[in-house]
């Protein structure tokens, strides 16, 4: 059967206390920090189509959301899990680039952020257009930062202000940013043309 990556919706929510579950396995297995969501958040995000859900037929397959902060000025992808069982097929990097469109089309002036420990994911939005920044270049918003408590580095994070933690900090511009940079290397192409 074919897995199918869709925008999720209320029709998803009767997978959330099973995200929420893969979420805790994840961090228990690999004893680095994992964000705590509750199966209502999760379903929050589903019905403002903040998220993105992969199903092979009716079974989970993998999830991922969307945060904005700073009235829209930054977006997180946030969340990303993959079914142990569907690992190493290229399915993170599917929903990754789902979730990271996805955003981009709902905040085009938002800059998509994200931290990571996971080399996999550092790759993956590597291609999507992330560079490696400090957290200094990241949402202030004390809400994204509360949602590392649950991690068991959180109190690194904190004796450094927030600006540093065991986790990579990486950027990707705006769509309107990537629309002008586009506009302009045209310009110049043509200039050169001529």
């Amino acid at each position: 059967m074919e897995i199918q990556i869709e925008v999720a919706s209320e029709l998803h929510y009767r997978y959330a206390d099973h995200i929420c579950e893969e979420y805790r396995e994840s961090a228990r297995v690999r004893g680095t920090g994992i964000a705590q969501r509750s199966p209502e958040y999760v379903r929050k995000k589903m019905e403002e189509g903040d998220a993105v859900i992969a199903l092979e037929g009716d079974k989970f397959v993998g999830f991922c959301y969307i945060e904005s902060f700073e009235e829209k000025k930054y977006v997180s992808n946030s969340g990303l899990i993959v079914h142990p069982d569907y690992r190493k097929q290229g399915i993170a990097r599917k929903i990754k680039r789902r979730i990271f469109n996805l955003g981009r089309d709902k905040y085009p002036y938002a800059r998509v952020f994200g931290i990571t420990t996971s080399l996999a994911v550092m790759r993956i939005n590597s291609e999507l257009g992330y560079q490696p920044v400090t957290f200094s270049e990241l949402t202030k918003d004390v809400t994204f930062w509360k949602g590392c408590s649950s991690c068991p580095n959180y109190s690194i994070l904190t004796s450094k202000n927030y600006e540093m933690c065991m986790c990579t900090g990486m950027l990707a511009p705006s769509k309107e940013e990537v629309m002008k940079m586009d506009l302009s290397n045209l310009i110049l192409k043509k200039q050169s043309d001529e």
